[in-house]
C-alpha cells in the first residue's frame, strides 16, 4: 500500500480555498451580532408593554411578535449558513489532503449556503421593514 505525500503547495492551496469562505464566516458573525442586538430591543419592548398594561396594544404585541419571528427565522438561517460553510471548509481540507475531488459535494453545500444566506438577508429586510412601518405610524 502507497502513501502520497502531502506537499506544502497542496496546504497553501488548501488555505487559500478556504480564505474567502472564512470572510463570509465573519460577515455572518456581524449579521448576526446585529440580530442578537435586534431581538434583545423587541425583546425589552415587548416586556415594557407588558408591565405598562396587562391589557396592553394587541396591534403592538403583534407587531413585536412579527418582529421577533423575522429576527428568530434569520438567526436561524444564518447558524444553519455557518455550519454548513465550515462542512465546505473542511471538505475542501480533505480534498487537498486526500487528493480526492470533493466537488460534488462542496458546491451543492455553498449553493445551499448561499440560500440560506439569502433567505436570512430577506428576513432581516423584512424586520427592518416592520420597525420603520412601526415608527413612521408612531409620528
Amino acid at each position: 500500500m502507497e502513501f502520497t505525500t502531502l506537499h506544502p503547495e497542496s496546504l497553501s492551496k488548501a488555505i487559500q480555498l478556504s480564505v474567502s469562505p472564512v470572510f463570509l464566516l465573519a460577515g455572518i458573525g456581524a449579521l448576526l451580532n446585529v440580530l442578537s442586538a435586534r431581538l434583545a430591543r423587541v425583546a425589552d419592548h415587548s416586556r415594557r408593554l407588558s408591565e405598562l398594561d396587562a391589557r396592553g396594544d394587541d396591534f403592538e404585541r403583534r407587531h413585536c411578535k412579527r418582529r421577533m419571528q423575522h429576527i428568530l427565522r434569520a438567526i436561524w438561517l444564518l447558524t444553519c449558513a455557518t455550519l454548513l460553510l465550515s462542512i465546505v471548509v473542511s471538505a475542501m481540507f480533505m480534498s487537498v489532503i486526500t487528493q480526492v475531488n470533493l466537488t460534488a459535494i462542496v458546491a451543492p453545500l455553498f449553493i445551499t449556503t448561499m440560500g440560506m444566506l439569502m433567505m436570512a438577508s430577506v428576513s432581516f429586510l423584512l424586520e427592518v421593514r416592520l420597525a420603520s412601518e412601526f415608527v413612521q405610524r408612531k409620528f
